[in-house]
């Protein structure tokens, strides 16, 4: 979920949200690396590409999706790291796959933590009395039963932290109160906040939930504490809270917090990550790999985050297997575990086949949500990425065709592109993301069935095209 990388699109325009730049032209056109022969044999799948769109925008695939994700949801819903829960979810997508007629269908044992939240509660002693809604960051550490009282430090960056001397901060809450900007930018509040405020003395710290709207939602998320500092409980509380204190605080009015949490960590738990392969026609052991993880937080079920990305990658063998189409290469979706703790299931997928990664021919996840599709975000060579993006014009009817270009696209997959392996997220019209992202509000409200339509057929399409290519995309 990084949107930091400066970005290029096929028009030679940037769009990222609220700002566009125009880059400057290169000696060598795409229509010069590529050639006239391979622009000709990507312009031969207009038509299979119509056919994929055809059977699930308006034939028998039209809905599947999203019935199969509500289904699933409703069966489901929340399916944290280490539970019950999401190995039985993950039984579920194997049967349905099964059912499918895909019976090249493996799982791999991963060691995943489960962090189980108990009692969370803040309330605010001075000025006057109120409760502050809130989400306990993941593995935050806990509090005395009678919690953990402290008057509040506000800061807005962590350069104004370390402006601030530790006798000022010793004892006390730290808030963070950064306006949302990118998520990659951002985040980091939320994700090194409390390890910065126990380095200057602090018994805990909170965050303006990362987010660019709220309806009183806090946002819970990941966060991992520093080497060699004191581990202080963490949470995430609403932007009308976060606000609210700020003024007061600005006032020179004394915040007054009692902050009480509890939690149990368990680190030894076991899940699966999970392979289902299209076998290649000529070339089976090389992979184009389409994922999304099937883990969420233990708020809201998981619908958008990640619910939505993995049916659209569960969808794309499916759609093939049903329409007879057999690529050249195998197509892959995997389901990663433990996303949400740390990319933990695509960690242990890299080690266990490290020996076999000049086999990954492209690499795509959808994690951003799935709304409608705009295109791809795209990490590789020059090359590649020409390839992809004439591959894209072929989605110019959908309004599908856009290239970003991103250093680190998508979360789970960026340790396989930080490693030079060409591999893509789905970029697609996701304003309201982060309105909904890691809270309660996560559920099939935000799914709509026409978008989850068009992004299963553009996935499926996209994936296909590339393993039946024939050339490999260049590293």
């Amino acid at each position: 979920m990084n949107f930091d990388s400066i970005v290029f699109i096929v028009t030679l325009f940037v769009i990222l949200p609220n700002e566009a730049k125009v880059l400057k032209k290169t000696s060598n056109t795409c229509e010069d690396i590529l050639g006239d022969d391979l622009i000709e044999e990507i312009w031969s799948y207009r038509n299979v590409k119509d056919d994929i769109l055809k059977y699930v925008l308006d034939g028998d695939f039209k809905g599947k999706t999203y019935d199969e994700l509500a289904k699933f949801v409703d069966k489901f819903g929340a399916r944290p790291s280490g539970t019950d829960v999401l190995e039985k979810s993950i039984d579920y997508m194997i049967e349905l796959t099964k059912k499918e007629g895909l019976n090249d269908v493996i799982t791999e044992e991963v060691k995943v933590p489960l962090w189980e939240r108990g009692e969370e509660k803040i309330t605010m002693l001075e000025p006057r009395e109120k409760d502050i809604a809130l989400l306990g960051l993941g593995k935050s550490a806990t509090t005395p039963p009678e919690g953990l009282t402290g008057e509040v430090v506000v800061v807005r960056n962590f350069e104004e932290l370390e402006g601030i001397s530790e006798d000022k901060i010793k004892g006390k809450i730290v808030l963070y109160v950064p306006v949302f900007t990118a998520y990659g930018e951002t985040v980091t509040y939320r994700s090194q906040g409390a390890s910065k405020a126990s380095a200057k003395g602090a018994i805990a710290s909170l965050v303006r939930s990362i987010t660019p709207y709220s309806l009183y939602t806090p946002h819970t998320g990941s966060q991992t504490y520093a080497d060699g500092v004191v581990p202080i409980p963490t949470a995430a509380i609403t932007l009308e809270d976060a606000d609210l204190i700020t003024r007061m605080y600005d006032k020179g009015e004394k915040v007054v917090l009692n902050i009480k949490m509890s939690s149990k960590l368990d680190e030894n738990k076991i899940s699966r990550n999970t392979l289902i392969d299209l076998k290649g026609s000529e070339y089976p052991e090389k992979l184009v790999i389409v994922s999304g993880h099937i883990d969420s937080w233990d708020v809201g079920q998981g619908a958008m985050d990640d619910g939505g990305g993995m049916f659209v990658s569960w969808a794309a063998p499916v759609i093939l297997k049903r329409l007879h189409l057999t690529p050249k290469r195998t197509v892959r979706a995997i389901f990663w575990t433990a996303e949400e703790l740390g990319l933990i299931g695509a960690y242990a997928y890299e080690k266990a086949h490290r020996n076999e990664s000049d086999n990954i021919n492209f690499i795509m996840e959808s994690d951003e949500g799935t709304f409608a599709p705009l295109g791809l975000a795209v990490s590789g060579t020059q090359k590649a990425r020409c390839i992809i993006a004439e591959i894209l014009k072929l989605f110019k009817s959908i309004n599908a065709s856009t290239l970003v270009e991103e250093n680190s696209p998508g979360s789970d997959i960026a340790i396989f592109t930080g490693n030079g392996i060409p591999g893509a997220s789905l970029h697609n019209d996701n304003g309201k993301y982060f309105w909904f992202h890691h809270t309660e509000a996560d559920t099939m409200n935000v799914e709509n069935p026409d978008e989850l339509d068009l992004g299963a057929a553009f996935w499926t399409a996209v994936a296909y095209i590339i393993a039946d290519l024939s050339i490999d995309i260049p590293r």
